[in-house]
C-alpha cells in the first residue's frame, strides 16, 4: 500500500516521504480499515511516539497521522463493536503507524461509527480536534452555564470547536489569535475577540476557565485571569503557571466512542461546523504539509474516494 512515512526526526515535515508499505493486518480486538480520508498534527513529529515503542525502541519508518475515517475491511479475532464494510472514524494509538496510509490497523474500541449523511474527509476532521476541545472543557474544565472561557488560538482546529461547544453550553466566550484570525473566530461564535499582538489580554477581566494552546507567557498571563476555583487547561504539555487560588491542568486526549458520537451528531443536525483549510491527496501531502501558506484549520489528505 502507499503510506507516508517518517524516517528523520530532525528534518521535521521534509523528511516525510511517500513510500510502498506492507498493508497492516488487523491483530486480536484490531479492525483494518480502508482509509478514505485522515489528518496530521504537524507536532506529532516532536513526540517521542512516533519514533520509538511503549519500551523506548525506535520503530521507524514510522506512518503518522492519527485522525482518520474509513470502512472497516477486516476484523481481528475477538473484535466486537463493528463490522465489516462499516464506515467509522476515529483515533489510532500513539506508538503504532498511523492514517497516512491506505490502510490502518487499529483497536475497534478507538472507533465510532461514521453515520452515512457525514463525508469521510469532515470524519477524518473531528478525531483530535473534536475529543480535545470536549474533553478540555467538560472532563478537566468541568465547564457549567453562565461561565466565561477563555480560548486561545480560537480561529484553529481545536479552538474553534471548543468555542462552538462552548457556546452551545451557555457559556460565554472570549477567543484570542491574530488580527488576521478575528472575523473567523466570531463567526465560530466568540462573544469577544482579543489581539494578542496588539490588544491588552488583562483587560478582559477575571474568567472562569482558561482553554491553552499557545503555552509560554500567554500561559501564564491567562492563569493570573482565572477566578478562584477556576481552572487553567493546557494542552501544549506540561503547565509552567498555575492560577493563585484554582487548577492547573494538562492532558493528552483520549480516545472515547461516546463522545465521538456526541460530536459527530452535531455535525450530523447543524450545531457544530468543522474547520478544514485545505484537502490534498496522499500523493501530494508532503507538499500540503510544507506549504508556507499560513492555516489555522485542518488540512486533510483524501486517500480514497
Amino acid at each position: 500500500m502507499k503510506a507516508i512515512i517518517a524516517t528523520d526526526e530532525a528534518a521535521g515535515t521534509t523528511g516525510m516521504t511517500l513510500a510502498e508499505r506492507p498493508q497492516p493486518q488487523a491483530a486480536i480486538n484490531d479492525v483494518t480499515v480502508e482509509v478514505h480520508a485522515s489528518g496530521f498534527v504537524p507536532t506529532e513529529l516532536s513526540w517521542p511516539s512516533t519514533w520509538t515503542d511503549r519500551i523506548g525502541q525506535r520503530r521507524t519508518p514510522s506512518i503518522p497521522g492519527h485522525e482518520f475515517a474509513g470502512v472497516v475491511t477486516a476484523l481481528g479475532y475477538g473484535t466486537t463493536g463493528l463490522s465489516l464494510g462499516q464506515r467509522a472514524f476515529g483515533l489510532t494509538d500513539w506508538y503504532r503507524d498511523g492514517t497516512l496510509a491506505e490502510y490502518v490497523a487499529v483497536e475497534a474500541r478507538n472507533l465510532a461509527p461514521l453515520p452515512g449523511d457525514v463525508e469521510f474527509t469532515v470524519g477524518a476532521s473531528l478525531p483530535i480536534s473534536g475529543l480535545t476541545a470536549w474533553q478540555a472543557l467538560f472532563q478537566h474544565g468541568r465547564l457549567q452555564a453562565g461561565q466565561s472561557v477563555l480560548v486561545h488560538g480560537a480561529a484553529g482546529a481545536v479552538g474553534s470547536i471548543a468555542t462552538q461547544l462552548a457556546r452551545e453550553f451557555g457559556a460565554y466566550v472570549i477567543g484570542t489569535g491574530r488580527a488576521a484570525d478575528r472575523q473567523k473566530s466570531l463567526e465560530f461564535g466568540a462573544n469577544e475577540f482579543v489581539d494578542l499582538a496588539n490588544d491588552t489580554l488583562e483587560e478582559i477581566g477575571s474568567i472562569d476557565l482558561a482553554l491553552d494552546m499557545i503555552g509560554g507567557e500567554i500561559q501564564k498571563r491567562s492563569a493570573g485571569l482565572v477566578r478562584p476555583g477556576g481552572a487553567l487547561v493546557s494542552v501544549v504539555g506540561p503547565v509552567e503557571a498555575r492560577p493563585a487560588d484554582g487548577l492547573a491542568i494538562d492532558f493528552v486526549v483520549e480516545s472515547d466512542r461516546a463522545q465521538l458520537g456526541e460530536i459527530v451528531q452535531r455535525v450530523r443536525d447543524g450545531r457544530l461546523r468543522t474547520n478544514i483549510d485545505h484537502i490534498s491527496t496522499l500523493d501530494n501531502a508532503v507538499a500540503a504539509f510544507n506549504s508556507t501558506e499560513r492555516r489555522t484549520g485542518k488540512t486533510i489528505i483524501r486517500t480514497s474516494v
